[in-house]
């Protein structure tokens, strides 16, 4: 048996411009720029991004450049257990990194990870 794969070639119409799947003219300068590792790469992030009360983190940390765990707990209402798990879920993804003080861990926003997913996303 012989099959043919049909293309976007073999589209004899146009897709007119009101219909929402139609492609913008850009829409081929990303085939083939994104490869599978990237798409692992967002999903990680933003597996670790997957929550309302992690955004919140990183929000906070943005803002005040650094924050111990206590401040953090000050600022979002959640037991301390709580904020250092979802800590731990992103700091293992590297959206953030922790600095040991004492007996406490000052924690900021990573700009090279975060940069990296602003990458990403804006590749979609």
């Amino acid at each position: 048996m012989l099959y043919r794969i049909f293309t976007m070639n073999d589209i004899t119409s146009p897709l007119d411009e009101s219909t929402c799947c139609a492609l913008p003219d850009c829409a081929n300068d990303f085939v083939g720029v994104v490869s599978e590792d990237h798409d692992i790469e967002l999903a990680r992030l933003a597996k670790a991004l997957g929550h309302p009360a992690r955004v919140a983190i990183l929000r906070l940390l943005i803002v005040r450049n650094e924050c111990i765990c206590g401040e953090i707990c000050n600022q979002i209402a959640l037991a301390q257990s709580t904020i250092s798990q979802h800590l731990k879920i992103m700091k293992q993804a590297g959206i953030i990194q922790g600095e040991v003080d004492g007996p406490r861990i000052c924690y900021c926003v990573n700009p090279g990870k975060m940069k990296r997913l602003k990458a990403l996303i804006a590749a979609l």
